[in-house]
């Protein structure tokens, strides 16, 4: 394969190894594509886009979470869409810098989740933005559709970035990673088997919250409605209660199972007042987030990424409840977090490319490891 490095001027000679990565994860808010450099032992970030969705389209996206009518329509039409919203962050990523596509090894395209099912016979996984599609749009080989290999093995299909983060951390002394997105995973990391499991909500159900009473508002930034609230014990005690805090992993979830419908059935006919669900939402969402941690470490750093670290209340609780841990966000180490869990992708299709394994079996509980995901050729 040919590899590239860059100058300062954007020049290239033979030592590059790049390969763009895009996610869309359970918040659906929008695809963060990021162009990585794995020629060196330690990755190297060469650029990065957000393009968020369009309001329709991500109403679209919300609404195909749950049953509805004419599904299989509705969801072919979205599957072209999102492949053409993914092609065009391609596009816009490599109009910041002099690289041209054909010296992009590949791109691995993680695709926007509608269902999530490894819990209910037949266990199955469906993310969608074909894969055909953003190949053709950007003439670039692209890797897709990594989760269902591992569903077919029996397992979860996730959490599949816990083999990157060793990647990643492995030369530093990091017992833990957390990603917070609409759901919220953690990656322990020891000389052993890496264990990794989604904790359950992240920002899904204060997002889904927040839009219920801001409609104009798609999340609650730096959790500032939160605290006018007050936690609602009563309430947290039932929502802890729940089931999946009680299972043992290899386990994950999705917005099928922590959504509005899932609050609200919890909520009943209580009278509480909107901020203060709020306010218990956080709480919610911190204390299973170090429940998970402590179960298995009780000393050491841990590194927090994803969306969540924009919330400064969350950020705050999860920190106090994790003492004597030591919280960090990844930006410490100079990765920004919002773009741990799309290089994550790119590295997997490096993985593919190369015919190498992407999950762990100690994470998801699939039978053996594997290469995952299907492989669009430009020609």
């Amino acid at each position: 394969m040919a590899h590239y490095a860059r100058n300062s001027l954007f020049e290239f000679e033979e030592v590059m190894e790049l390969y763009i990565g895009l996610m869309s994860g359970t918040s659906a808010d929008g695809i963060n594509a990021v162009l990585v450099d794995f020629a060196k032992q330690v990755p190297d970030v060469i650029a990065t886009h957000y393009k968020p969705y369009p309001d329709t389209l991500r109403t679209q996206v919300l609404e195909l979470f749950t049953p509805g009518q004419n599904e299989i329509e509705r969801l072919g039409k979205l599957d072209i869409l999102l492949a053409q919203e993914f092609a065009e962050a391609v596009n816009v990523l490599l109009e910041k810098t002099a690289i041209k596509k054909n010296n992009i090894q590949a791109i691995g395209c993680h695709g926007q989740t509608i269902r999530h099912s490894p819990n209910t016979l037949p266990f199955f996984t469906l993310q969608i933005g074909d894969p055909n599609t953003i190949a053709a749009l950007t003439g670039i080989t692209t890797v897709a559709d990594f989760r269902r290999r591992d569903i077919a093995l029996g397992g979860q299909g996730a959490p599949l970035v816990p083999g990157f983060h060793q990647h990643l951390f492995s030369h530093l002394n990091i017992k833990g990673l957390v990603n917070i997105g609409g759901i919220a995973n953690v990656t322990l990391l020891n000389d052993k088997n890496i264990l990794g499991f989604d904790t359950g909500p992240g920002n899904g159900l204060s997002d889904a919250w927040t839009q219920k009473h801001f409609p104009q508002h798609n999340y609650d930034a730096n959790g500032a409605w939160a605290r006018k609230g007050s936690v609602v014990n009563n309430l947290l005690t039932q929502l802890l209660a729940d089931s999946y805090f009680k299972k043992l992993p290899p386990k994950s979830t999705g917005r099928e199972y922590f959504n509005l419908a899932w609050l609200e059935k919890k909520l009943g006919d209580t009278q509480i007042s909107a901020a203060d669900i709020q306010r218990t939402l956080i709480e919610l969402t911190s204390i299973t987030i170090v429940n998970a941690l402590k179960n298995y470490l009780n000393a050491g750093e841990i590194l927090i990424c994803g969306g969540g670290v924009h919330n400064q209340l969350m950020l705050e609780r999860i920190k106090e409840f994790a003492k004597p841990l030591e919280i960090n966000c990844t930006d410490k180490y100079n990765y920004h977090p919002d773009w741990i869990e799309a290089m994550a992708f790119a590295w997997l299709a490096r993985q593919t490319i190369n015919r190498r394994t992407g999950n762990l079996p100690s994470v998801t509980g699939a039978q053996k490891s594997s290469i995952l995901g299907g492989v669009y050729f430009t020609h």
